[in-house]
């Protein structure tokens, strides 16, 4: 349980043995130079001395191509020794790029193109300058890669319908690979998915006949419902023949109010039934 804080403590300790190491007999010679140098040119040599980083910065100095015990410094002014010591700034705001769009096979043989947004910052800049020769390409790269893996094990209804389990996937999996870098993996998102038009086509007709046997369903229950109101309405009006007779009179007015030039009164069946007989 303890193992990774031991790790992480002997990798520290070391770096702070690999900064603090000799560096030479030629190393001190020059070193002692370029002191005297600095001393004699004094004021003007702080020009060369003096160097002032953003608050979003960090300064990674090398001395003699070793690294200066202490890690990067910043924000603000540091002093370098002209002749011994190079340095790199790196920056530690949050970095976001496209991924650029990437055909992908999908587990059930359905090619798609999907790009994403990847979002992410350095947390330890000497890190991402000792153990990676350009971290925000290969960040780029294994962005583009990670999305490929990923995609490629999942149905096009999945990659359709769970984008945001994708992406916290494409996330995790990013942030681990990019932690030895001291590269920190924000959020990603994946912002389209394009299919083929023949596909769009064919999953538009597979939804317009769903949509189409939808309604007729809805509508056949309509049609079950009313038929069940009638029947109830004429059980109630065959108690009453006045009320029969009341529902003709609504009949008539109701057409009579639209002007019409032809009216059909509809016979009560009793009154038939009577001419029947005789």
């Amino acid at each position: 349980m303890n193992n990774a804080p031991n790790r992480k403590s002997s990798r520290d300790d070391a770096m702070r043995r690999d900064d603090g190491g000799d560096i030479g007999c030629c190393g001190y010679v020059l070193y002692a130079l370029s002191i005297f140098m600095i001393v004699i040119t004094f004021p003007f040599s702080l020009c060369l001395c003096m160097k002032v980083v953003q608050e979003y910065e960090r300064a990674v100095i090398f001395r003699l191509g070793r690294l200066v015990a202490g890690g990067a410094k910043g924000p603000g002014l540091f002093f370098i020794i002209p002749c011994m010591d190079s340095y790199t700034k790196v920056d530690l705001r949050t970095v976001s790029f496209d991924v650029p769009p990437q055909e992908v096979l999908t587990r059930d043989s359905v090619t798609v193109a999907v790009d994403a947004v990847v979002y992410y910052r350095v947390q330890n800049a000497t890190m991402s300058i000792t153990n990676v020769e350009d971290s925000n390409r290969s960040t780029r790269l294994l962005a583009a890669t990670t999305l490929r893996n990923v995609l490629g094990t999942k149905n096009l209804a999945e990659i359709l319908s769970e984008r945001e389990t994708i992406s916290h996937l494409m996330q995790s999996s990013l942030d681990e690979a990019t932690d030895p870098w001291g590269v920190k993996v924000e959020r990603v998102e994946v912002k389209d998915v394009r299919l083929p038009v023949q596909l769009q086509r064919a999953m538009a007709a597979e939804a317009e006949a769903t949509r189409e046997a939808r309604a007729k369903v809805i509508a056949a229950e309509g049609e079950q419902k009313a038929s069940r109101a009638l029947k109830e309405a004429a059980d109630v009006i065959s108690e009453s023949p006045a009320a029969l007779q009341l529902r003709y009179l609504q009949t008539l007015n109701t057409i009579s109010a639209e002007k019409n030039s032809t009216i059909i009164f509809p016979l009560p069946i009793d009154l038939l039934h009577s001419f029947l007989k005789k």
